[in-house]
């Protein structure tokens, strides 16, 4: 692995918390160069819920490409993207009674909130977002600016502004009504709080530690922002494309936001695709007041059409998730319960879990037991305490059952 040591930035991460070369991959199995197996409960980081080298994908794709389908179109209009929208609104939205415009603000996720931050401000004319503590929104200069880690801000080595901090679901820990400070700086007018353009939030904080808010609270939120004119705009990035269960991770609350962020699994196979969606009174953008040279790659389109095809005409994948998550949930409650003496304890919702750890220490052994042990996790939360269990969504019953016991056995190793 010189090269990779020799040449590339130090700014690479999970290669050194798996240290090996990976060659192939398929289902939800990796494997490296010497041929050795690892399951992943990585996914991608959520961009692979239908698996490694979905075969129904990978063959649309290959048939797209073998008979010279467009690949780079930028915003022109192809067959691939109308076959996308058409799928998009007949799958998605129509039977969920949800009323969007489809924006492709480029290839991340990143760009889709930068993307929705931007159309949020020229419409409301405000400049200050609401953002949520332990927040991870993405790296680029707009979507730090609402990300809460520390390690990840100070990286910009500029003030990140027109952002402020509230309170996530349960930062407190019960002891204070939701929302109290929020409301109470909207309602003050000495507070010096700016009239927000927008709230950003995520249903749960995935790279914030698998913190999953309350429907009630998600429900409050909407209100707040309702009765207050502001903007709600649902990162859906990681949690999305069924994470939760349902398509959008919202959808357990029954709230309906005026702006949501899509990526990573959206683009089916792992390629790079992100929509941002618009309530449609919301949709001022000026033609190419933002673009971008990436924001029409037509394989990710196909294979994105195609997941759509497969897996969301009916609820099959859905329940699937809920089903396993549960089960999941049940079985890192039982490690938990195993260790009465350590600082440990279970959260998430549907395929979206982890492992939280008094020691952050602990936890990062366990992510190098399981990586030992042929398994992939990694960890979250401010300071790397939680262990995060993300599978893809197409794991099988086996397979699932194959890495909750491998989990179970890390956790041993790393206690001793």
């Amino acid at each position: 692995m010189d090269i990779f040591q020799t040449l590339e930035s130090e700014v690479r991460s999970y290669c050194r918390g798996w240290p090996t070369t990976f060659d192939r991959a398929s289902g939800s199995m990796l494997y490296d160069e010497n041929g050795k197996q690892y399951l992943d409960f990585f996914a991608g980081a959520g961009s692979l819920n239908y698996g490694h080298n979905n075969p129904r994908l990978k063959r649309a794709v290959l048939d797209y490409i073998e008979r010279d389908g467009v690949t780079h179109s930028l915003d022109m209009n192809t067959v691939a993207k109308r076959d996308l929208l058409e799928s998009f609104q007949d799958i998605v939205l129509e039977p969920r009674e949800l009323d969007y415009k489809v924006m492709f603000p480029g290839p991340a996720g990143a760009n889709a909130v930068e993307a929705a931050l931007k159309l949020a401000r020229k419409v409301t004319g405000r400049e200050s977002i609401i953002n949520f503590t332990n927040a991870f929104h993405g790296m680029t200069l707009g979507a730090l600016s609402v990300t809460g880690n520390s390690m990840k801000r100070s990286g910009a080595g500029i003030p990140l502004v027109h952002a402020t901090p509230m309170p996530y679901d349960n930062y407190f820990e019960g002891q204070t009504p939701d929302f109290l400070f929020f409301e109470k700086l909207l309602a003050d007018s000495g507070s010096g709080l700016n009239e927000p353009a927008a709230v950003i939030v995520e249903t749960v904080q995935g790279e914030g530690g698998i913190n999953a808010a309350r429907t009630e609270w998600l429900r409050g939120l909407a209100d707040l922002c309702q009765r207050h004119g502001i903007l709600l705009i649902v990162d859906d990035v990681q949690m999305g494309c069924g994470r939760t269960g349902p398509f959008f991770s919202f959808e357990l609350a029954g709230i309906e936001p005026d702006i949501v962020c899509l990526s990573k699994s959206i683009g089916g196979y792992g390629f790079p695709l992100a929509l941002t969606l618009i309530k449609p009174s919301l949709d001022v953008w000026e033609p190419g007041e933002h673009n971008g040279t990436f924001r029409g790659v037509n394989p990710a389109f196909v294979a994105a059409t195609e997941a759509l095809r497969t897996y969301w005409q009916d609820d099959k994948l859905e329940k699937g998730t809920l089903a396993k998550g549960e089960h999941v949930g049940r079985s890192l409650t039982e490690i938990a319960e195993s260790y009465p003496d350590v600082a440990m304890r279970a959260k998430g919702r549907g395929l979206a879990r982890g492992l939280q750890f008094g020691d952050e220490r602990i936890a990062e052994a366990v992510c190098r037991q399981a990586f030992g042990r042929g398994l992939l996790m990694e960890t979250s939360g401010p300071v790397g305490e939680v262990v995060k269990i993300m599978p893809p969504l197409t794991i099988t019953d086996a397979e699932l059952e194959e890495g909750l016991g491998l989990v179970a056995q890390s956790v041993k190793g790393a206690l001793g």
